[in-house]
């Protein structure tokens, strides 16, 4: 969905790109399209590093984990003036996944990096954000095969951290991740349904870990 840009927004907005080098711009100006930035971030290797890369930090050092490559997203969606918005997906016994999310249409899609092949990208085909979040349930899973995948954050808008200078910071960007943890989630299943989850059976989860990195 693209921003109804204000006089004082758009100044920000010809703030926030002023801050992006030649090279960097170069690369950005490409990704025009969410599926043209989920591409880009298929490219990168995935990120098995405990960290916090801003956008600019992805950029230079060419990998992403699925934090990383949402916040690396929101900013490309941001550059063309779409509206930067993540949303965290928390699990049970597992890590959250974070994805950047978008519309088009009146749909919702997402753009994600991911060790897990089928939790990356979605078209924009659901109508609401919880339908968007369930769509990533059945491939959602732990190595203990089960499926791990309770509750899903509102999305929000990366601007609330432009004082901090999120896009274009040389440290990480830990604060965005906290904000993430804090705020209220949707559970997705209740207490009857959660007993009645089976393990993930052999085919799927080889299907689902197929090029994941150790």
């Amino acid at each position: 969905m693209k921003m109804k840009i204000s006089k004082r927004a758009l100044a920000q907005k010809s703030k926030w790109m002023s801050k992006w080098t030649t090279q960097e711009k170069k690369i950005l100006k490409k990704l025009n399209d969410p599926w043209k930035i989920q591409k880009f971030l298929d490219s990168l290797p995935y990120h098995l590093a405990d960290s916090a890369f801003s956008p600019r930090l992805v950029l230079r050092e060419k990998t992403a984990h699925c934090f990383e490559g949402a916040v690396f997203a929101a900013a490309a969606m941001r550059f063309h003036n779409y509206s930067p918005l993540i949303l965290d997906l928390e699990a049970y016994n597992d890590t959250d996944h974070v994805i950047c999310v978008f519309q088009k249409n009146s749909r919702w899609g997402a753009i994600a990096s991911s060790n897990y092949p089928n939790c990356r990208y979605r078209p924009p085909v659901y109508k609401s954000l919880r339908e968007l979040a369930m769509s990533y349930f059945n491939d959602y899973f732990n190595d203990q095969r089960q499926r791990s995948m309770r509750t899903y954050s509102r999305p929000v808008s990366l601007t609330r951290f432009d004082s901090m200078d999120w896009a274009h910071s040389e440290e990480p960007v830990w604060y965005i991740a906290e904000y993430l943890c804090e705020i209220p989630h949707t559970q997705l299943l209740n207490k009857a349904v959660k007993k009645t989850l089976t393990p993930v059976d052999e085919r799927s989860y080889l299907a689902g870990t197929f090029g994941r990195r150790k």
